[in-house]
């Protein structure tokens, strides 16, 4: 469907160096490692993954805000209980639009905040008391069916034991609770609290339940978070392939679904980074396999279709997916055409965490649209270069911070068939765990920015001149200040949904829309029209 047209980006060494220019010697030589020229044919080195430089300013979250705001947080039927000051407790609320459906029993905790809330005496005394007494009220409230603990930064430093606390209050009300040691100052971004998150899912949640889900095919979605719908709209596909969809990590989820997931016959891994611990750590108890799965733009989720299918090895079920993916594409070529003239050979920077600045390219690309650079805000090495680079990975202290879990096979749960049928398929060309990473789908010439900062964002906006800039929050209004549409993919800026065939179609409608409006050329910036206010010293007495 897409022109692969050959498009040959201008060598963008001149600006890497006026960048690094700014920066004292010792900043740009670390900052220079982190900004690559790509090129596909070759492999290089992408540092990532590393502290950010005090002064500079970053779209980084922290080790909490991974933890509880991605990945627990779109999970309704958990009372998720930050353990700090109420400031931290904002990611205790609904803050990304993650989506969901109550369900029968309409057991919905998304919509709150539970917090408890520490304050001064709580610090210098201790809150094991105070986050037993929360507990215990949440329960009387609510009765859910698990309660989480989220140790913030203060915790950590005054050193509440969360775990035994949860342990005690697990006992005397009968419900399953559990903790995240994930002070925000762990790790070096967000990335930590989704390990740490995986984690103690894996070892407290998933496995209490193994009653086996009826349907011929089982199958998790690992790393969507339904942000606008996502969700709603792969899930209806897997209803018409008749698969059973037994859990997604985390969008539209139930802590039941979590436990019942080791049952299933299929791993796919949507966001690489955030999720992929838990996928690894469940083939090797129970011998799951996992691929890597993309249903970001219409032919990235034709692919992903057609191996979820490759992989059961059933005609029927190829039958039905050509059949969705037939009736989907017609109308995903109608708009395409519609759109296409008006937006071939613009230019869009994304710079955005997780997976979705690789995945969002080939909904760029069906537009006939060029990244001229692009990077993550929490990536490691092989989220760039790919999986073929894990075992050259160095282990340093910040990751150390991190539990790493022994996991061993469950001799009663483990299913030898599912490691024979993987072997099966790997002899026929088939490609499980393997994620070529974001690198080598760029063009030659293209600019890869791990971690950018605000000077490097506006010199390269000066430099590319782009006609849209895809990132976060902290970069929207700075960036809109250029008179550059700016399209958050955290949020999706009350849009979407954008996966999917149907979310294809919105996401092209949208940036048609942004890109071709002359809002931007109307409106000028106040300080074209006024007078810059210059501040002085006062004369004082002292």
């Amino acid at each position: 469907m897409s022109d692969k047209k050959k498009i040959e980006l201008p060598d963008p060494s001149d600006i890497k160096e006026d960048i690094l220019a700014k920066y004292p010697k010792k900043v740009a030589k670390k900052r220079a490692k982190s900004m690559v020229i790509n090129d596909p044919e070759m492999d290089q080195e992408q540092q990532s993954n590393v502290r950010t430089i005090p002064g500079i300013i970053t779209q980084r979250g922290c080790c909490y805000a991974g933890c509880k705001g991605v990945v627990l947080g779109p999970t309704r039927d958990i009372v998720n209980l930050t353990h700090g000051p109420i400031g931290c407790g904002f990611y205790s609320w609904l803050t990304r639009r993650n989506q969901t459906d109550p369900g029968p029993d309409g057991e919905n905790y998304m919509t709150y905040c539970f917090s408890t809330d520490m304050q001064d005496s709580n610090i210098v005394f201790g809150g094991e008391k105070k986050l037993a007494d929360a507990i215990r009220e949440a329960y009387e409230i609510f009765k859910p069916h698990a309660i989480s603990i989220f140790s913030t930064c203060p915790i950590g430093l005054i050193g509440d034991d969360i775990h035994t606390v949860a342990r005690q209050m697990k006992q005397e009300l009968g419900i399953n609770v559990f903790g995240f040691s994930c002070e925000g100052y762990k790790g070096v971004s967000q990335s930590a609290g989704h390990h740490i998150a995986n984690n103690r899912i894996f070892t407290d949640v998933v496995g209490l339940d193994d009653v086996v889900r009826p349907g011929k095919f089982r199958v998790n979605l690992l790393g969507e978070y339904n942000i606008g719908g996502d969700a709603f709209i792969l899930e209806k596909y897997f209803e018409q392939m008749d698969i059973n969809l037994v859990s997604t990590y985390s969008g539209n989820s139930t802590v039941r679904d979590f436990e019942n997931s080791h049952t299933v016959d299929l791993n796919m891994v949507m966001c690489h980074r955030s999720i992929n611990y838990i996928a690894e750590m469940m083939e090797k108890k129970y011998g799951i396999p996992w691929i890597k799965v993309n249903f970001i733009g219409a032919e990235a989720t034709a692919k992903s279709l057609r191996k979820i299918a490759e992989y059961f090895e059933d005609d029927q079920l190829k039958s039905k997916v050509e059949k969705i993916i037939k009736s989907e594409m017609k109308e995903v070529k109608i708009v395409i055409d519609q759109v296409k003239p008006r937006l071939e050979g613009k230019v869009a920077m994304m710079y955005v965490g997780g997976s979705r600045a690789h995945h969002y390219q080939e909904l760029f690309n069906e537009m006939g649209m060029v990244t001229v650079s692009a990077g993550y805000e929490f990536a490691h090495r092989d989220d760039y270069e790919g999986r073929k680079v894990l075992d050259s990975i160095k282990i340093d202290a910040d990751s150390r911070n991190i539990e790493e879990l022994t996991v061993v096979k469950d001799e009663t749960k483990f299913r030898p068939e599912l490691p024979e049928k993987k072997a099966s398929l790997l002899e026929k060309g088939y490609r499980f765990e393997d994620y070529e990473g974001m690198m080598p789908d760029m063009k030659k010439n293209s600019l890869v920015v791990d971690d950018i900062s605000h000077w490097e964002s506006e010199k390269l906006i000066e430099y590319y001149k782009p006609d849209i800039f895809c990132a976060g929050i902290k970069e929207k209004y700075v960036i809109q200040k250029y008179g550059i549409p700016m399209k958050q993919l955290h949020s999706y800026d009350y849009g979407g949904p954008y996966a999917g065939f149907k979310g294809a179609i919105n996401f092209y409608k949208e940036i048609d829309r942004m890109i071709n409006t002359n809002v931007w050329k109307l409106i000028a910036p106040p300080w074209k029209n006024q007078p810059e206010i210059v501040a002085k010293m006062a004369d004082v007495e002292y």
